[in-house]
């Protein structure tokens, strides 16, 4: 097989083929690797490529024995690509910042761990707004990751690398962590597929923090069966993060399959009235509604359901996450790891005044924003009208969630209300690139799983992403529709959305 082939096939479908002894897991990670050093010019996904650590667990996973492979999950042998939020051992880690550049975690986190255990090989770590802040991917401290859709434009953010790397077949499949949208934005304005599972369903433990109460890692792939495969990878309880559910994952995987049989007889959805109207681009809305109504015809029956309190999700969402950015990041003092500057020598020579400086230049202008918002919140005097009545806000946001899935089985709405914008469109603008996230921040809040596909493209060329929510702890329920939805979509296109992508760095490689 040739490299554009190998690359160009699901995660699942290169599982068969290692399986079936047609490719090795060597061959995929040597193939990524060809691709990643052809795109990255255009595409910059990757802050640190770990080619030769990925072809060594590629090689070890190669020599097992067929019996020990018969013990590992469907993914064994096929690579991932990690985003940069999230630890992995003897690779360097940096959550994009300045402040933790050069370090290199002592230890995994639990789903690298899992990862390794299922025999997948880690092909880097991807780009990410500085700690997770932002939409774009344009906060990075070290570069801009671009969209390979148009590379004149973002891929979305904080997860842009992981979801850009997917979309330009530089990995099958990528992990990225979800505060506020950062795997489903992306997704939405990358043409590929970002899940947000579950509050506590996959463990956070290794994850660097930004907004605990509401950070969740989740999978990124190209297929909505990928994305079951590796969420049951990942999924599961772990006695080292105390928000961990004790159940093991949900059936995701079956789920997704029996989707793909486009039977939703029975199934309620609740169409969110509060996402649409002003300020969603009509070509957004109107795939969404060409989504809806393939639901209808596969059986599925619509209702429109109110969720009234989301409309103050937005300005709820922006107190708790700074308020608990202010406090995660505090750790960052240049005392114990990281960066770290020490002051003029015309300066007291305290540490104080060099926790001051090593923060002054190792954070971004988001960050520093963040930070100082949040620390704001908390406040004395403060804390009780900020803070304390967001909470409040968050409840009834939860309260409209409970009631609303008591009358369906999934909620819908359009992922992000507009498609990938050109650099620099929002930079200057803060509220502006915040208002974006009103369509994600929700799931977030209210802890329940969400998921973006692909639902075409816009009048623009640029692709649209359609949303699935469920209930807290059903995660496969959302898993069938989506599936079901791809299929009947991919069947209008005469195959995935991303056959309409040009992809240039592929040209060189051989078809």
């Amino acid at each position: 097989m040739s490299t554009t082939e190998i690359v160009t096939l699901s995660a699942a479908e290169m599982a068969a083929k290692v399986k079936a002894k047609e490719v090795s897991s060597r061959e995929l990670v040597e193939a990524h690797l060809e691709v990643i050093e052809a795109a990255e010019p255009s595409v910059k996904a990757f802050l640190k490529v770990s080619g030769d650590q990925a072809l060594e667990q590629a090689d070890a996973f190669d020599a097992k024995s067929d019996e020990e492979k018969a013990q590992l999950p469907e993914l064994a042998g096929v690579p991932i690509a990690i985003k940069d939020m999230i630890v992995t051992k003897g690779i360097e880690t940096t959550a994009a910042s300045k402040i933790l550049e050069g370090w290199v975690p002592p230890y995994d986190a639990t789903v690298i761990k899992k990862l390794k255990a299922a025999g997948m090989p880690l092909l880097g770590k991807t780009n990410l707004d500085e700690f997770a802040q932002g939409s774009s991917t344009e906060h990075s401290a070290y570069q801009t990751t671009h969209n390979p859709w148009d590379t004149e434009r973002v891929p979305g953010g904080s997860g842009g690398g992981s979801a850009a790397a997917v979309a330009a077949f530089e990995a099958p499949l990528a992990l990225g962590t979800d505060t506020g949208g950062s795997i489903r934005q992306p997704g939405s304005l990358t043409g590929t597929v970002g899940v947000k599972p579950t509050y506590g369903g996959v463990s956070r433990f290794g994850a660097i923090a930004m907004a605990s109460s509401l950070d969740q890692i989740g999978p990124c792939s190209r297929t909505v069966l990928d994305a079951a495969l590796l969420q049951e990878v990942i999924g599961g309880h772990d006695k080292r993060d105390s928000t961990s559910i004790p159940e093991g994952p949900r059936p995701m995987v079956a789920a997704a399959r029996e989707g793909m049989k486009r039977d939703l007889k029975g199934l309620k959805v609740g169409l969110i009235k509060e996402l649409g109207g002003e300020g969603f681009q009509p070509g957004v809305m109107a795939r969404f509604e060409e989504g809806v109504k393939k639901l209808e015809e596969m059986g599925a029956e619509v209702t429109e359901v109110s969720l009234p309190h989301l409309p103050y999700s937005l300005g709820a969402y922006y107190i708790i996450m700074p308020s608990e950015v202010s406090s995660n990041l505090a750790r960052y003092d240049g005392m114990r790891y990281g960066l770290r500057v020490m002051p003029p020598a015309d300066v007291p020579q305290t540490a104080a005044n060099m926790m001051a400086y090593t923060r002054e230049a190792g954070f971004g202008d988001e960050v520093k924003r963040r930070i100082i918002l949040g620390t704001y919140a908390l406040s004395a005097g403060y804390y009780d009208a900020w803070y304390g009545s967001a909470q409040k806000v968050r409840t009834l946001i939860i309260d409209d969630f409970k009631k609303a899935f008591e009358k369906v089985d999934v909620l819908v709405g359009p992922t992000s209300p507009v498609t990938a914008f050109k650099f620099g469109e929002k930079t200057e603008d803060p509220m502006a690139m915040y208002a974006i996230d009103i369509t994600t921040i929700p799931a977030n809040l209210a802890g329940v799983p969400a998921m973006s596909i692909p639902a075409g493209l816009s009048d623009d060329g640029l692709p649209v992403g359609f949303q699935f929510l469920a209930p807290q702890q059903r995660d496969e329920a959302m898993y069938k529709p989506a599936a079901a939805l791809e299929a009947a979509l991919e069947e209008d296109w005469n195959g995935p959305i991303w056959q309409s992508l040009k992809t240039p760095w592929l040209d060189g490689l051989g078809k």
